[in-house]
């Protein structure tokens, strides 16, 4: 029964002696917000603060996957914008069925995401240059179909699909909770997450190994799509409206969440439980500085520090794993 129970442990054990830095950070931030920010532990206050994480968190399973590939997508907030307006005008203006515009919206990220993963994969062309034309091209294809005017929407059936509860517990947590456990199936317990690790790790390696790479780096930009697609029908459901302004800079949150919680920029590293806490620790900064009354501008500062230090940090990690090799 000890050796079942040590076996069951040992993962956890691992886990946390992998990521202690960060759940330190984690710890010490929440009991410096629940000291010096007025309502921090309020239950008002922490459904906000998980409604933010889940925003972010949509977009950091499909960035944490490129990143793995030693990749990086830039789209995901210019994309987000252009689905929640596709999304709020095929109900509201071509009168099809809320549940079809989800879907269409949903469609929209899939198919730019797919082109990304074919450019990417069929061109060479590096990731960030894709992702970040792509980006401007989601921008302003959305400004282009909003007349740069947010599309609005009465609908409280939409509205509830972004801003309803399932007891006590919002939607959009519901939605990030699933996708979470989707993603740790994902790249933990099927060959395909193997695969992508295999490719993120050495392409070369992985490709002698029989591993189908191109198939990979399409799915894996399809994903992140697909994610920023959801993001994007949550968002105009919470705003009751398709804006093309909406997502500016939710990319860098995104990114941000992944580094901090141990994707390695070389490739071939991270985990689910990681990427959990980086989220957790980017809503926690936004939300907890607002509470303090902090210039919303000095969140940008810190967010860009905080990549600084994280992808140094990771450097640094590469460099000692090298030397002892």
């Amino acid at each position: 029964m000890n050796e079942k129970s040590n076996k069951l442990m040992r993962p956890v054990r691992e886990y946390f002696k992998q990521n202690w830095g960060i759940l330190a950070a984690l710890v010490a931030m929440c009991l410096f917000f629940s000291i010096f920010g007025s309502n921090f532990l309020t239950r008002t206050n922490i459904v906000n603060l998980l409604r933010t994480c889940a925003t972010n968190c949509y977009l950091a399973i499909g960035v944490q996957m490129a990143i793995i590939l030693a990749g990086i997508d830039l789209t995901g907030g210019a994309l987000a914008a252009l689905t929640g307006v596709v999304c709020v005008m095929t109900f509201e203006n071509a009168g099809l069925p809320i549940w079809a515009g989800i879907i269409v919206g949903v469609l929209i990220g899939v198919i730019i995401g797919m082109a990304n993963g074919a450019i990417i994969t069929y061109t060479g062309i590096h990731p960030f240059v894709v992702t970040l034309a792509m980006q401007s091209i989601c921008r302003g294809t959305a400004y282009l179909l909003a007349n740069g005017s947010p599309v609005t929407t009465q609908n409280r059936s939409f509205g509830a699909f972004g801003t309803g509860s399932l007891g006590p517990i919002p939607l959009p947590v519901v939605y990030m909770t699933i996708f979470l456990i989707l993603d740790f199936f994902l790249l933990n317990k099927t060959r395909t997450g193997r695969h992508i690790y295999a490719v993120g790790g050495n392409e070369t390696s992985a490709r002698f190994s029989g591993i189908n790479i191109n198939k990979i780096k399409i799915l894996v930009w399809t994903i992140s799509g697909a994610m920023a697609g959801f993001c994007g029908v949550v968002l105009a459901a919470r705003l009751s409206s398709g804006q093309p302004s909406t997502g500016e800079g939710y990319e860098t949150d995104a990114i941000a969440a992944a580094v901090l919680g141990g994707t390695s920029f070389f490739g071939g590293t991270g985990s689910v439980g990681g990427l959990i806490i980086g989220v957790l620790i980017i809503g926690l900064i936004s939300n907890g500085l607002n509470l303090m009354h902090v210039n919303s501008y000095w969140q940008y500062v810190l967010k860009g520090i905080i990549i600084i230090a994280a992808v140094y940090v990771d450097m640094l990690k590469q460099k000692r794993q090298n030397a002892a090799k």
